[in-house]
């Protein structure tokens, strides 16, 4: 079981920059591939970032690409979503996920197993 707790979300104005992380329990946090996903009030819950278990591959929603940076550290269990250049539509809950099928897409939430509680990320215009 892993156990996954998101923190450093907050309020920015738009153009500024967060830095999420996401702290795993567990031994086997380097054999999970990692994935960001975020959901906005009142839409459905969307991937944003994902990154293998190496840290070797790593993929990004068209939406942010170019912006955030998903890292992960595995000496530390925790993953990391560097946001630049914020938007007001970069606002949403963010969660973190862990995931251990390889045969599944990473950029879908059926990827992962495990789900962090979120944390809100708020962008003003």
């Amino acid at each position: 079981q892993v156990q996954l707790v998101e923190s450093g979300g907050g309020l920015v104005q738009a153009g500024g920059s967060l830095r999420l992380s996401c702290a795993a329990s567990g031994r086997t946090f380097s054999t999970y591939a990692m994935g960001w996903f975020r959901q906005a009030p009142g839409k459905e819950r969307e991937f944003v970032a994902a990154i293998s278990w190496s840290g070797a591959n790593t993929y990004y929603a068209d939406s942010v690409k170019g912006r955030f940076t998903i890292s992960r550290d595995n000496a530390q269990n925790t993953v990391y979503l560097q946001m630049n250049s914020l938007k007001p539509e970069d606002t949403a809950v963010y969660y973190c996920a862990a995931g251990s099928n390889p045969y599944l897409r990473l950029t879908t939430s059926v990827a992962y197993d495990y789900w962090g509680q979120g944390t809100q990320v708020t962008v003003s215009s």
